[in-house]
């Protein structure tokens, strides 16, 4: 198991580079970026932003081959007609885009190799602090609501599959497609409107992971405060990830139940608990736990991006999200790296899951 272990691992580096590699290039060819940007806020505020990346720019002193170049460059991005070539060329610059697509690639896998990540382009900060900043908000949503979802979706599965086509699973179903139906942000600006100040009751605070005192406060009040801020983001991101693990688990589980082994079991004189127990829980339960990874970072990035957004909680997916609107590169593809590291490393725990729930699997011998 170990060799597995350490060829996985080597394998992650080969993966990121595909990874980032075919990002940058969607990045590339999609309109807009951050010199355009810059180029629409200068013609917006003329004179200061000018003055604040030329510097030296007085009048219309461009000569004959200036305006030449300025005609190419003009043609390079839009809406850059009038303004000083030189201009351009400094924002350029500045941004690194002076430098042709493949050597600003490897520029940055060569950063990227001893985890700098660079300064955000528009934040006036490292990447690296922002999503130091950011991480445990989205990281304490996404533990806490995979591990609810998981706590509530794999007993309440196990016990439909057992109990197929009773009342408490046609009731239990309708909860489920309630589930499906509802998107986690319409529960919780329910939830908003019920327990937090707005037409009913006010149990909860509307905004934040803590509270503005939280430094000030002992360890216990810390500890309490924190749960309190956090119910109900968490809340409205298990309401709409409980309803397809739950029917997983109940799939997975029926399917294991009508199998020959599980009839051979019987036969034995065991009891229904040690045939669910001993003989299909292993086998059911492996399906479950493959999807463990892409429902964490599911939860993480795409499930909590509303969420943020809704109870002001500065998270990572509303930071990747903002750096995408805003084409701050260096924040896009750092939160895009970080995302796919947990992802990979999440998927060799899930392996290494499958061994410890079912010893008869060998990696190593399969040569995976």
């Amino acid at each position: 198991m170990i060799t597995y272990i350490i060829r996985r691992l080597f394998l992650i580096i080969p993966t990121l580079l595909g990874i980032m590699l075919v990002n940058f290039l969607i990045i590339q060819a999609a309109p807009g970026g951050p010199v355009e940007k810059v180029i629409s806020q200068i013609k917006g505020t003329d004179i200061e932003a000018t003055a604040k990346f030329a510097g030296t720019s007085k009048g219309d002193t461009t000569s004959s081959k200036q305006r030449s170049t300025g005609q190419k460059i003009s043609d390079k991005y839009r809406g850059s007609q009038g303004l000083d070539p030189e201009l351009i060329k400094t924002i350029e610059k500045q941004f690194g885009f002076d430098k042709p697509a493949h050597q600003r690639f490897l520029l940055m896998v060569r950063d990227y190799a001893s985890l700098d990540f660079g300064d955000s382009f528009f934040r006036g900060q490292s990447v690296i602090e922002l999503i130091k900043d950011k991480l445990p908000v989205s990281i304490s949503l996404g533990l806490w609501t995979t591990l609810i979802v998981y706590l509530i979706s794999i007993p309440l599965g196990i016990t439909k599959a057992v109990r197929d086509g009773s009342r408490f699973d046609l009731w239990t179903s309708a909860g489920i497609i309630v589930g499906y139906a509802v998107p986690g942000f319409l529960f919780a600006i329910f939830l908003i409107v019920f327990f937090a100040g707005g037409s009913f009751f006010d149990f909860f605070p509307l905004r934040g992971l803590t509270s503005e005192n939280w430094e000030s406060l002992s360890l216990i009040n810390k500890i309490s405060d924190y749960f309190w801020h956090i119910t109900l983001p968490v809340l409205s991101m298990t309401i709409a990830g409980f309803a397809s693990l739950t029917m997983l688990t109940k799939n997975s589980f029926l399917d294991e139940i009508n199998k020959q082994y599980v009839i051979t079991a019987r036969s034995k004189g065991l009891s229904e608990k040690k045939v669910l127990r001993k003989h299909i829980f292993r086998n059911a339960m492996l399906i479950v736990i493959a999807g463990f990874p892409s429902a964490f970072i599911s939860i993480l990035f795409t499930g909590s991006l509303l969420i943020e957004v809704i109870f002001s909680l500065d998270g990572l997916g509303l930071l990747g999200f903002e750096a995408a609107i805003g084409r701050d590169y260096p924040v896009i593809f750092g939160t895009l790296f970080i995302y796919t590291l947990i992802g990979l490393l999440l998927k060799l725990l899930s392996d290494l899951a499958y061994v410890i729930i079912d010893p008869r699997i060998d990696f190593e011998e399969r040569n995976v």
